[in-house]
């Protein structure tokens, strides 16, 4: 899952949290606080919440984007062997 409607009673009706890194979050964040921002509870999770009222809609569409690939690339890094030691 990448993106869901927020459920938690501290989040804003109509809000939507999408997965991303949390360098990623903190810099949407601070660069726009009226859309973007986060509750106690959604701290430690890799994700932003969204008002979705309030966001652009081609905005939207890159945030998707961008959860999709970061879920994406966590499940690719997950399934990559490791190498295995050598016996001596």
């Amino acid at each position: 899952m990448f993106a869901c409607m927020t459920t938690h009673k501290s989040s804003e009706p109509g809000s939507l949290a999408i997965r991303m890194s949390f360098d990623d979050r903190d810099l949407l964040i601070a660069s726009d606080p009226d859309v973007y921002y986060l509750t106690p509870h959604y701290e430690p999770y890799p994700c932003v919440v969204v008002r979705l009222s309030r966001v652009p809609k081609d905005a939207l569409k890159d945030l998707l984007w961008m959860g999709l690939r970061f879920v994406s690339a966590k499940q690719h890094k997950a399934r990559t062997p490791r190498p295995r030691p050598r016996r001596t």
